[in-house]
């Protein structure tokens, strides 16, 4: 049977996958946030500035209180561990991320912010059915079992709502973290550097091609 514990952590194999799927579900396409604010009456104001630097909470009120970010903390370093090489998501400001996205005006991030509170909420409510405690309280085994439940590809019927979010927060825990400078260290990934030469890609990488 397969675990959280066995294989729905992020480790660097599945980072790149991880990553673009993240990539594509935290999109906001420009039509259908022009057509919903077309609809909206009142409408959410003038957008930030994005070219400058904000403090955390700097561009609109956060909605996580101290007792769901203890619980967010925990959840994201489970997805992410710390490992020889890299922080875990927390370390790198995941949990600020995921406070940030849900607490957007735009419409696609507000449809989150109710699967991730509620989502936080189970979370706690499941961990003292099971446990008598918080889940940021429990032991890593006790958080492990209830995420077993809620991560598999089929969950139990009574587990399908809490699945649900907690797909939606492992793919905003992997594009917090993947987008971040020790993220994208982690994945080994250059960007937009320049060179010196280019050699053009390696023989092994043409000959599957069937370009050599």
């Amino acid at each position: 049977m397969e675990t959280f514990n066995d294989s729905m952590r992020i480790d660097r194999r599945t980072a790149l996958k991880w990553v673009l799927a993240a990539s594509a579900a935290l999109q906001l396409p420009a039509t259908t946030l022009a057509q919903d604010t077309a609809k909206s009456v009142t409408g959410y104001g003038k957008d930030p500035n994005l070219l400058k630097i904000h403090q955390i909470g700097e561009l609109w009120p956060l909605t996580l209180n101290e007792q769901q970010r203890a619980t967010a903390t925990v959840l994201s370093d489970l997805i992410i561990p710390a490992d020889d090489e890299s922080p875990a998501a927390s370390k790198v400001g995941v949990v600020d991320f995921i406070d940030e996205w849900i607490s957007a005006p735009y419409p696609n991030n507000q449809q989150d912010k109710p699967v991730i509170i509620q989502g936080l909420a189970w979370l706690d409510q499941e961990a003292q059915r099971r446990f008598k405690n918080t889940f940021s309280a429990l032991m890593e085994k006790e958080r492990i079992a209830i995420c077993d439940d809620i991560s598999a590809a089929k969950p139990a019927a009574p587990f399908e709502q809490a699945a649900k979010f907690f797909a939606r927060y492992r793919a905003l825990t992997a594009g917090g973290y993947y987008t971040t400078p020790v993220g994208m260290k982690d994945l080994r990934y250059v960007g937009n550097v320049a060179m010196t030469t280019f050699d053009g890609p390696p023989l092994e990488v043409l000959k599957k091609l069937g370009l050599a």
